[in-house]
């Protein structure tokens, strides 16, 4: 005979299971040793007997030789106690067969509810996590989001990426914890489903290309169709349809330069509007930088890889000093 593990995702909403499970789960006496378990309510709906026991590894691989016995798995998966179940069988002179059957997959992006959980308890429970506010969070959002880009400037597309993404990730989670705590109080709360709801609708509206039946013949067509959208969204709020609408004045000023410039020639500025700004460094400077884009480059990119080789020769040139006493 057997035993027949069912586990199940706690990222699932409990009484969704695969028919696989649903099968398994009326081939024998179906047992947990976690009374409560999630899953209970709904598969005692369904007709199905789940005796809650203490869990005892050889009595389970015994009775499993004679008859078929299904675990239902604690939602962390009961890997110490399957383990000692695993021993316990190969000790028996006939091991009964043991079969796994998921009874619930995770959907791609389904750890997202495990940051959210984890977010939720470090905001009640951690000190430090419990003071912080939209304002002294900021320059952790800077610092994670340059943290991102030097990963990427540097080809570490793997975890050291991944790592730096998932800080990125964090901020975005931590801000609407804040925001999450002023639901109900006044008229500008929000929660992280928000956030998620709102780039969704966003992401679709801009996109008719994919979600519509509008036709494009390439990335120009898509990124004169964003604009268009963009010009309607701000007309419909009422506010003015400028083409510099929505640029962030508080970025670093060489890109803050470059978009100014990117945008204004979208919509057709003429580029005397940059000459002559002020006899200042500022004006030359960003005359540099209409000049790189001109060239087809990115003015921030050229400047950033001019620094990093600055330092690559400032790290030789201290590497070849002598030592001095």
């Amino acid at each position: 005979m057997a035993l027949i593990v069912v586990t199940t995702s706690p990222r699932v909403a409990p009484g969704l299971l695969a028919p696989a499970a649903w099968q398994a789960l009326t081939r024998g006496r179906v047992l947990t040793g976690t009374q409560d378990h999630p899953y209970l309510p709904y598969l005692g709906e369904a007709g199905v007997l789940v005796e809650v026991v203490t869990p005892d590894p050889g009595a389970i691989a015994r009775e499993s030789r004679t008859g078929t016995v299904v675990w239902l798995a604690a939602q962390d998966g009961d890997e110490d106690f399957m383990r000692a179940v695993g021993h316990a069988s190969i000790s028996l002179d006939e091991p009964p067969e043991i079969e796994v059957v998921p009874g619930s997959y995770d959907l791609p992006g389904a750890r997202l509810l495990d940051l959210v959980q984890v977010m939720d308890r470090l905001r009640r429970e951690c000190p430090w996590d419990r003071k912080q506010t939209h304002e002294s969070l900021v320059p952790y959002l800077v610092e994670e989001a340059y943290e991102v880009l030097e990963t990427i400037h540097e080809g570490d597309y793997g975890p050291p990426l991944r790592e730096e993404l998932g800080d990125l990730l964090l901020q975005v989670v931590f801000h609407a914890r804040l925001a999450q705590e002023r639901m109900g109080t006044d008229g500008d709360g929000f929660d992280i489903d928000d956030v998620a709801d709102g780039i969704v609708e966003k992401l679709v509206r801009r996109h008719p290309h994919v979600f519509a039946d509008v036709a494009v013949s390439g990335a120009g067509d898509v990124a004169d169709n964003w604009e268009t959208i963009k010009a309607a969204e701000r007309a419909a709020k009422g506010e003015t349809a400028s083409a510099l609408s929505g640029v962030p004045m508080g970025q670093p000023a060489i890109s803050l330069a470059a978009q100014l410039l990117r945008r204004a020639g979208r919509a057709g500025a003429p580029a005397s509007l940059a000459g002559d700004l002020a006899p200042s460094a500022g004006a030359r400077l960003f005359a540099l930088v209409r000049e790189t884009q001109d060239a087809g480059l990115d003015p921030e990119a050229e400047l950033r890889a001019a620094a990093r080789e600055y330092r690559r020769r400032v790290e030789e040139w201290e590497g070849a000093r002598p030592d001095t006493p």
